[in-house]
Formats: structure tokens, sequence, C-alpha cells
């Protein structure tokens, strides 16, 4: 939003966006380990947690909130 005022400081964006790095860079890491380990596939879905608060840390350090 153009003209918005920022709810967060950058250090707490900083923060938001490490962390979502740090979560992504771990999913994928054990979404790795789990189709090497052939880990039915019911078990995989349970990367959509941890894959969805990457994505919100992403978010809020981008947008700001």
């Amino acid at each position: 939003m153009p003209g918005a005022t920022a709810n967060i400081g950058p250090d707490e964006r900083r923060k938001r966006l490490t962390f979502g790095v740090v979560l992504l860079g771990a999913s994928l890491l054990a979404a790795a380990m789990l189709i090497h380990a052939d880990v039915a596939r019911g078990w995989r879905i349970l990367l959509v947690l941890p894959l969805w608060a990457a994505a919100l840390g992403f978010f809020q350090a981008r947008e700001r909130t």
C-alpha cells in the first residue's frame, strides 16, 4: 500500500524475514529427507505447517505488518 505507515520497525522485519528463510530451509531439508526415506505422502503433507509459517514470515516482513 503506497503511503501506508509501517506497523513494525526494521529490526522486527529482519527477524520475521530471517524466521521465514530459516523455516523454509528447514522445510525443504525435511521434505528431501522424507522423500529420500520414502515416507508415505500422508506424513509429508504435514510439511504444510512449517511452509505456511515461513510464508507468514516473508509476507509480514514484506508488508511491514
